[in-house]
């Protein structure tokens, strides 16, 4: 045993719980809000309110809220698994009664000192009781039908909820990281083989029933399809927050315009730039190289959570760990899919980035679950 391994076993157990923390991932997750704080700053005209000083409040909140779940052990919160996956649904099921209504959809409920969202608890909640599922199955049992129906309802029930609000993205997302959590557990490949052409089989009659006297879709969704291929059909309409979005983009360059000097912000010629949109506001000021270090910034969390999974040796810790990791990888790569135009606008914010309370809240108790999972890993004696 070296000195510092010495040191640290010698001070108490929850200061040492919380040397054994992962430090890098701390100041990474640090960073990234920082970045946040100041595009809200930014997209404000210079100023802490509307939107800068909650979002820092809400960020300290959620750290502290990271600090207690990770201090926990792991085998806890896969005892709560299951509890925390019924509770998210019966909050999902009490949007559809009492959820508040904010721009045509019906995702909240008004608690007086925040607006929460079920569905933000529900990407978590799924990822813990899939984890949870597996590792209480024997693994010859994954691949088997039965077994392998009960986690796709565990993916479904949260889904068909979700879309009903309606709230697309969050559906995507879901069945996107329940995917992922399976193949991570070891399913059969012909599974996802059969779904996979299943959905291109679904793409290919959408299309081929336009016009006919069996279409699929309504005449508006198949504009809003073509809006998507084409912006420009609707620039005015449908079309328009991707078109500023593109514009933004293109005049920030390699070095951006600078902080505050934006003019498609400036000129609120951008919508919702402070939530869905703030990536565009940020490569506008910063442009290609203030893009880019973001994106470093995501990939160096997404290492750290890779290397907490490959150093866990209990099969619950790995999988919650690369399902976290999944879904906050999922989280920024179809924002910034969707303001760039490669992906529909779904309205999924940029993670830590884009002004929101209950997105940072349940994403930093996520973070909190992969530090548990570190600092309870077993280590040598």
């Amino acid at each position: 045993m070296s000195y510092l391994e010495y040191t640290v076993k010698s001070v108490p157990s929850g200061i040492r719980k919380v040397l054994y923390m992962n430090w890098p991932l701390n100041l990474l997750l640090i960073s990234v809000a920082c970045v946040g704080f100041l595009m809200l700053y930014s997209v404000a005209g210079g100023s802490f309110s509307p939107w800068a000083e909650p979002q820092i409040e809400r960020f300290g909140l959620g750290f502290a809220v990271m600090l207690a779940v990770a201090m926990v052990p792991i085998w806890f919160w896969r005892n709560m698994a299951a509890l925390a996956y019924l509770l998210s649904l019966l909050l999902l099921v009490a949007v559809e009664f009492f959820g508040a209504v904010g721009m045509g959809a019906q995702r909240w409920i008004d608690l007086g000192f925040i607006r929460l969202q079920p569905s933000e608890l529900a990407k978590i909640t799924m990822v813990m009781m899939l984890a949870a599922y597996y590792d209480w199955l024997p693994s010859e049992r994954i691949s088997r039908p039965l077994w392998v129906l009960l986690p796709v309802a565990i993916i479904l029930i949260p889904t068909y909820l979700v879309l009903r609000q309606p709230d697309l993205g969050t559906a995507i997302l879901l069945v996107a990281a329940g995917g992922a959590m399976l193949f991570l557990a070891g399913v059969h490949w012909a599974y996802f083989a059969v779904v996979l052409a299943a959905g291109a089989g679904l793409v290919t009659a959408v299309f081929q029933s336009r016009g006919t006297d069996w279409q699929l879709l309504k005449n508006y969704q198949y504009r809003r399809i073509d809006t998507f291929l084409d912006p420009s059909t609707d620039p005015l309409g449908a079309g328009y927050h991707i078109t500023q979005s593109k514009i933004a983009l293109g005049s920030g360059g390699w070095a951006g315009r600078g902080f505050m000097q934006g003019t498609q912000t400036r000129l609120n010629f951008l919508p919702e730039k402070h939530t869905d949109f703030i990536f565009t506001t940020l490569a506008e000021e910063f442009g290609f190289v203030g893009g880019v270090s973001l994106l470093t910034l995501y990939s160096l969390i997404l290492v750290f959570c890779i290397a907490t999974a490959l150093a866990t040796r209990d099969r619950f810790s790995s999988l919650v760990t690369l399902g976290i990791t999944v879904t906050f990888f999922l989280f920024f790569a179809v924002n910034m899919s969707m303001v760039m135009g490669l992906a529909p606008v779904v309205g999924v914010p940029l993670p830590m980035v884009s002004y929101g309370g209950s997105a940072m809240l349940v994403l930093m108790a996520a973070f909190g679950l992969v530090q548990s999972a570190h600092i309870h890993r077993p280590r040598q004696k």
